[in-house]
């Protein structure tokens, strides 16, 4: 596999430091507002990598981050922490902040499909960690102390604006100075905040009481669970120049040298062209589409359809014409299925000559466009009997993640409904007025199922939802 590394600004072969084990650490949400699709953007990306990383026999460990305390709104050293910020906007506690929007990402994750992180760590139950990592920094003699808190002496790393290419004579810092004069740079960063007596989320340290700052979770976190050297590190390109330059000299300062090998930066999902932004209004969640009468699965396949070093631009016709393709895939789907029954399947060795295209579009930076093609070319293949396209079909899933091993042969979808509140509830209630004799009642229910676009079936195995 081949991929961009931002570290050296080219394609490089990956080669993990203990195959088959990769170590891979994602920068997550930072949880005081709902997370929109172009944040999910990101996170399918990344999934397709850990998904294909699996399925070429490699055994991931994929560890996530979640920001519930001290990411200023500005990403530099100023303005009030997000989270505080979150909770006045709503009249809630920080802690109730930080819940309520962990679940929405969650639920945004399962909606699209994202493989759940093998270890999703919040920044506030890492506090002692972070506090020993500082211990190391400031031992090797990379700080200095302000009125504001302890400080990163960026002087001390002589590389620190290579990885970003940054020209630190020419960058415009004055308002950083402004806040904290006492800085040796302007683009040195607080490692330990001191200075806000009124902030609410605080602890005990050596500094004294406070509370971190935001760069320095991802390393104690990814370094906890990874080890101080691991391989893969991803992230937005707008981490670049702040945040992951941040957390180089951070592992030079603990460590002597960096903590990943491989630096993945995605491109940014646009909706007409502009940035989304809930300052302008045009931010779109993911619940959002279902309301709109979109599987969120169409999502996940419009983003197949770009390159994470590429981006997307969403517009309402690529998001109809994307669940136009979906159900015309699982329409083939369907078809094939027609007379097949499971043995059929388990029989068949796929088409060896189409997975080993499918393997090589990804391995070439992961080229999910390319794959997807391979994955049309094959299904209208006639030449190849309907199990054999079927198996690589499904085995190509694994990494694609649209869910087409649930399609049976009449085209439609099996819906794990346990994983929907809503229609878990109807399914439930359903049950027990068939179980109380109630069934003029359990249609009634079976009618609101209808409403929401699903079908229920009666089976020896239990109940059988599927989209309509």
């Amino acid at each position: 596999m081949r991929v961009f590394n931002s570290l050296t600004r080219r394609i490089e072969e990956f080669e993990p430091i203990d195959p088959p084990h990769v170590g891979m650490y994602s920068c997550g949400p930072t949880v005081y507002w709902n997370q929109h699709i172009g944040h999910m953007y990101a996170y399918v990306q990344w999934d397709c990598l850990v998904r294909f990383l699996r399925y070429t026999g490699n055994k991931v460990t994929w560890v996530m981050n979640m920001t519930d305390v001290g990411h200023l709104t500005s990403d530099e050293d100023e303005g009030e922490d997000k989270m505080e910020k979150g909770a006045k906007r709503e009249g809630l506690s920080v802690w109730e902040i930080a819940d309520k929007y962990i679940r929405q990402f969650l639920e945004s994750m399962d909606l699209l499909n994202i493989t759940r992180p093998d270890v999703l760590c919040r920044a506030t139950d890492h506090i002692a960690e972070q506090i020993d990592l500082i211990k190391e920094i400031e031992a090797n003699g990379f700080t200095y102390r302000t009125s504001t808190g302890l400080v990163f002496d960026t002087s001390k790393f002589p590389d620190y604006a290579k990885f970003a290419k940054l020209d630190l004579k020419a960058q415009e810092a004055g308002k950083r100075v402004d806040v904290d004069k006492e800085k040796r740079q302007p683009w040195d960063f607080l490692l330990w905040i001191t200075n806000q007596p009124g902030h609410i989320m605080k602890w005990d340290s050596p500094w004294g009481v406070g509370f971190p700052g935001w760069h320095i979770e991802c390393t104690a976190m990814s370094t906890k669970y990874l080890g101080k050297k691991f391989d893969i590190h991803t992230g937005g390109i707008e981490h670049i120049p702040v945040h992951h330059t941040n957390e180089i000299a951070q592992a030079f300062g603990a460590f002597g040298e960096r903590t990943a090998n491989y630096w993945l930066h995605n491109s940014w999902l646009l909706v007409d062209g502009e940035k989304m932004s809930k300052s302008i209004g045009n931010n779109i969640l993911t619940t959002d589409l279902a309301a709109k009468g979109f599987d969120p699965l169409a999502l996940r396949y419009l983003i197949l359809n770009s390159t994470y070093h590429q981006g997307l631009n969403f517009t309402w016709e690529a998001m109809q014409n994307a669940q136009n393709s979906l159900v015309k895939l699982k329409a083939k789907i369907g078809a094939l299925r027609q007379g097949l029954q499971g043995p059929a399947l388990q029989r068949a060795v796929g088409c060896a000559g189409y997975e080993q295209e499918f393997l090589g579009k990804i391995n070439a930076d992961l080229n999910m466009p390319e794959a997807l093609a391979v994955v049309w070319k094959m299904i209208d293949d006639a030449t190849l009997p309907p199990s054999a396209r079927l198996v690589s079909l499904f085995r190509f899933d694994q990494v694609l993640g649209l869910g087409l091993d649930r399609v049976e042969g009449e085209g439609r979808e099996l819906v794990d409904w346990e994983r929907d509140e809503k229609l878990r509830g109807l399914v439930e209630e359903r049950e027990r007025l068939r179980k109380e004799k109630e069934f003029a009642e359990a249609d009634e229910v079976r009618e609101k199922i209808a409403q929401m676009g699903y079908t229920v079936e009666d089976t020896p195995d239990g109940v059988k939802v599927k989209r309509a």
